[in-house]
């Protein structure tokens, strides 16, 4: 089979390479996947570059924590999936409900990663499609969309209808969050530095948008001029928090993601104004990828897709998501 590897050592996605590498089987309690289409996240260009959890890669590594596909086979033991069922992976191994496990990640150099043309996993790695949707569309949700789902409507403070929500620039995460707080029937705000994106947004049905170069004290504009909202999607990180916790309406919610800005020094006093709270998200449970994708069916919610690359142009994917025309997801798919 083909697949996309990192090296030992690697220090930028420019690294990768097309490989041919034997077929990996079904062992015992797994399920032998063949994707065919993957979506990239922010959190894959750190992995490239040597500076995710436990450093850079010690040894060649396939990429990627996000795909769909069919089953082609599965090994003794298994119970919930049967070939030719149509599947997306999950982001942790082995947190399947309840209290967060920080498990083994898919595409982090150690576990195994998705950029393939067949993959081994755990049967409690794997989850359903939604039936609405395509290979391309719900490769988007393992990561991205998990943690969309995480942020709004699981914890002690999920969305209600009528509620405002606020998503900070137009990535992957942010997109889906758009999408899943308007099919709960609330209002979303949405701020980036490009009027041409905010544009696309409205389009997504984004109530108002505020471009964050206009309005650099976009926190205090949207208390002052909407009232606060009661939960931001807080993609930013230290360097943006303060600005969120400020835009709270009384006991919202920050729903802390983080990784874009992870610079600066926050002061949580802005909590003690609206007696809010800030929230921890690391993706989420194989229950909360099953609960998105009933959710996604019943409201027909369909992610937003910006780009689109074949298997063998991974370099040029990758490209694109890291530059500036990067909408929402960017995604790789086979032939």
């Amino acid at each position: 089979m083909r697949a996309w590897m990192l090296p030992a050592g690697c220090d930028g996605f420019d690294k990768l390479e097309l490989h041919d590498l034997p077929e990996p089987r079904a062992g015992p309690g797994e399920v032998l996947i063949a994707p065919r289409a993957w979506s990239i996240n922010y959190r894959d260009f750190a992995v490239a570059r040597g500076a995710y959890m436990g450093g850079p890669l010690t040894r060649p590594g396939i990429p990627l924590s996000c795909g769909a596909g069919e089953v082609v086979a599965v090994g003794e033991g298994v119970t919930r999936f049967s070939p030719g069922d149509r599947v997306q992976n999950t982001f942790f191994i082995g947190w399947e409900d309840g209290t967060p496990r920080r498990g083994p990640a898919l595409g982090d150099g150690h576990a195994p990663g998705m950029l393939g043309e067949r993959v081994a996993l755990p049967q409690d790695a794997v989850v359903p499609m939604a039936r609405s949707l395509d290979f391309a569309e719900a490769a988007c949700l393992p990561c991205a969309g998990v943690t969309a789902w995480n942020a709004l409507c699981e914890g002690p403070r999920p969305i209600k209808a009528g509620e405002r929500v606020l998503v900070l620039g137009t990535g992957g995460v942010s997109m889906l969050a758009l999408q899943i707080a308007r099919a709960a029937g609330c209002e979303v705000i949405a701020t980036s530095s490009s009027d041409a994106k905010l544009e696309r947004v409205r389009a997504m049905g984004a109530a108002h948008t505020i471009n964050y170069v206009e309005v650099p004290e976009w926190g205090a504009h949207v208390l002052k001029q909407f009232g606060g909202v009661h939960k931001v999607v807080e993609v930013g990180g230290a360097g943006t928090a303060e600005q969120s916790m400020a835009a709270l309406a009384m006991e919202g919610e920050v729903a802390f993601i983080g990784v874009l800005s992870p610079e600066g020094g926050p002061n949580p006093r802005g909590l003690m104004l609206s007696a809010g709270i800030m929230r921890g998200i690391f993706v989420g449970s194989a229950a909360m990828a099953r609960r998105l994708n009933a959710a996604i069916d019943a409201n027909g919610i369909k992610p937003a897709i910006g780009a689109r690359f074949g298997f063998e142009q991974a370099k040029e994917a990758y490209a694109h998501a890291w530059g500036p025309d990067s909408f929402a997801k960017t995604v790789i798919e086979l032939a």
